[in-house]
């Protein structure tokens, strides 16, 4: 190919512990951007691998002509953190985003989503056509309880503009979860399936999760609705059972109407203030955002 596109490209790998991986993977990688860009960047994210990973990627290095920038974290921090640091390292116009170094998709379609990107699309996501049961089911939770217009699902990886990544950063500093920070930015973003399954997710993700749910979603907000306005319901049932017993001639043990009356909406009202507490908690944290810094050890250009 002799046209080959003028736009600054970074693709960014997130690394741990994948030596029989690596070296096949950034091969692959390599081979499809220099088919299809003139100038580009690798970002290498290493979360504290502790096996031979960054020694066959130093010596895989050796064959390149372009830039190999590798991000050493202090101590394992997680995909997240990894990736936003490698994120904040890339300069390129647009962003590749691999949180594994197993390419289990064609490796065309890496440029296939650049292609995309040109047609309009800030974010674009290449998805495996079926999803594992624990992440197919968060999914649904999310989508469900989430104010986005575009639904998560399972990625094998992504691609942005520059222009995404400022829009996201200007939203929030800080990315706890980037695929449902993209989602709620509002910009044009566009999906590509191939036929396989989901990769394997690393580890921490129920934290990873929750943490997101509680974020992105309103689920924690009615789940504490939904049980406050049982225990309304309860209250009310147990108020007029307590007046039935009392008004009914009945000879309860003194003091227990009283008790009961109470105790039984003493609990509701318990309930109802602990669901707007957990509101405005929500709305705090909307405002101010969580923040999650990740520690850097050193930065090696190869």
């Amino acid at each position: 190919m002799t046209n080959k596109e003028k736009n600054f490209i970074s693709a960014v790998v997130y690394l741990h512990d994948c030596e029989a991986q690596v070296r096949p993977f950034f091969e692959a990688l390599t081979a499809q951007l220099n088919a299809h860009f003139d100038q580009y960047e690798l970002v290498a994210v290493d979360d504290a691998c502790t096996d031979g990973t960054i020694e066959a990627l130093r010596e895989f290095a050796q064959t390149l002509t372009k830039p190999l920038t590798v991000l050493h974290m202090s101590l394992r921090q997680g995909v997240e953190l990894g990736m936003n640091a490698g994120q904040d390292c890339a300069i390129g116009d647009f962003v590749y985003e691999f949180d594994s170094a197993v390419m289990h998709y064609p490796p065309e379609m890496i440029w296939q989503a650049y292609e995309t990107a040109l047609a309009g699309n800030d974010i674009v996501s290449v998805c495996p056509s079926r999803s594992r049961g624990a992440s197919r089911m968060f999914y649904r939770v999310f989508n469900a309880f989430s104010r986005s217009k575009a639904p998560l699902r399972s990625e094998a990886f992504r691609l942005l503009s520059r222009r995404g990544i400022n829009r996201v950063h200007a939203i929030s500093e800080d990315l706890p979860y980037r695929k449902a920070a993209y989602a709620a930015s509002g910009l044009a973003m566009a999906s590509l399936t191939y036929e396989g399954d989901a990769p394997s997710l690393q580890g921490g993700r129920v934290s990873l999760a929750l943490d997101s749910l509680a974020l992105y979603t309103d689920a924690a907000f009615r789940l504490s609705a939904g049980v406050a306005l049982a225990m309304l319901a309860l209250t009310v049932a147990e108020l007029i059972y307590t007046l039935c017993v009392f008004l009914g001639g009945g000879h309860p043990i003194e003091g227990w109407t009283t008790t009961m009356f109470v105790l039984t909406v003493g609990f509701g009202g318990v309930f109802a203030i602990l669901a707007i507490v957990l509101k405005y908690l929500s709305l705090l944290v909307d405002l101010v955002f969580k923040k999650q810094k990740y520690l850097l050890e050193s930065i090696e250009k190869l």
